[in-house]
C-alpha cells in the first residue's frame, strides 16, 4: 500500500510513528511524509538544518518520498484553511495515498491541530477525483509533549484503538532516527528522552499484550 504521514513539523513523524514507519517500510509498503512547516523559527534549541536532519531520519526509518510545505511555525492558524487543505490534497494526489496518518486534533500544539483538521478535509479527496485510489484507513498518532497535554476537556482526547507491535528493535530505530535531529532529544524525565519514549512504547505494548508498540486512534479502516 501507499501510505502518507501528514505532520506539522520535522521530527513529528518519528516521534509519532517512527517505529511503525520502519516496520511498514520493511514489510514492503511505500511510505511518504508531508511536512507542513520546514524551518526552525520559534523552535528553541533546534538546528537550523532541519531539512538535512529530516533527510537523515527518513533514510533511517525508510521514507521514500517527502513533501515540504513552507507554512509559518506556530502560526498555521493565520493561514486560510483552504490553502492547508489543498497542499495536503496535492500530496495525496501525487502519492496516490491509500492510507493517511496525522496528528490528533486535540494536540495542544496549534500547528498539530491545524494540520489534523486540514488533513480531515483532504481525506475526502478520493471521493471527488475518480482516478485516485479509495482511502482505506485514516488514523491519528500521539506525539509526546503535545498529545498528552490536551487541555481542552470539552473535546474527545486521544483514545488509542490500534496498536502496532514494533519490538525493542523498532524502538531502537526510532531513537536512532530522533538522534538525527539536533536539539530534539533531552535528558530524562523530559518526555522527549530515550527513557520516556521507550517507557511509552512498553506501556502501549502492555495495553495490547505485546512487546513494545506505538498507539494510534483509527477513525476508519476498511483494509
Amino acid at each position: 500500500m501507499r501510505i502518507l504521514f501528514v505532520v506539522a513539523h520535522p521530527d513529528d513523524e518519528v516521534l509519532g510513528a517512527g517505529a511503525t514507519i520502519h516496520k511498514l517500510a520493511q514489510e514492503g509498503h511505500e511510505i511518504a511524509v508531508c511536512t507542513m512547516v520546514n524551518h526552525a523559527a520559534a523552535r528553541v534549541n533546534l538546528s537550523a538544518t532541519l531539512q538535512d536532519d529530516q533527510a537523515k531520519a527518513f533514510e533511517i526509518i525508510g521514507v521514500q518520498k517527502s513533501y515540504a510545505g513552507d507554512f509559518p511555525n506556530i502560526q498555521m492558524n493565520t493561514i486560510p484553511h483552504l490553502q492547508l487543505v489543498q497542499f495536503i490534497e496535492a500530496a495525496i494526489g501525487d502519492w496516490g495515498a491509500e492510507v493517511l496518518y496525522t496528528h490528533h486534533p486535540t494536540d495542544t500544539n496549534n500547528d498539530h491541530g491545524m494540520t489534523s483538521y486540514a488533513c480531515q478535509a483532504a481525506a475526502r479527496l478520493f471521493q471527488r477525483k475518480e482516478h485516485l485510489p479509495a482511502l482505506k484507513q485514516f488514523s491519528y498518532m500521539e506525539v509526546l509533549t503535545s498529545t498528552e497535554w490536551s487541555f481542552d476537556s470539552s473535546s474527545n482526547r486521544f483514545t488509542p484503538n490500534m496498536f502496532v507491535e514494533v519490538g525493542k528493535e523498532g524502538i531502537d530505530i526510532k531513537l536512532k532516527a530522533l538522534e538525527a535531529y539536533t536539539g530534539v532529544m533531552h535528558p530524562y524525565p523530559h518526555p522527549r528522552s530515550a527513557e520516556a519514549l521507550t517507557g511509552l512504547a512498553a506501556y502501549r505494548g502492555a495495553q495490547a499484550g505485546c512487546c513494545y508498540a506505538e498507539a494510534f486512534e483509527t477513525v476508519f479502516c476498511r483494509i
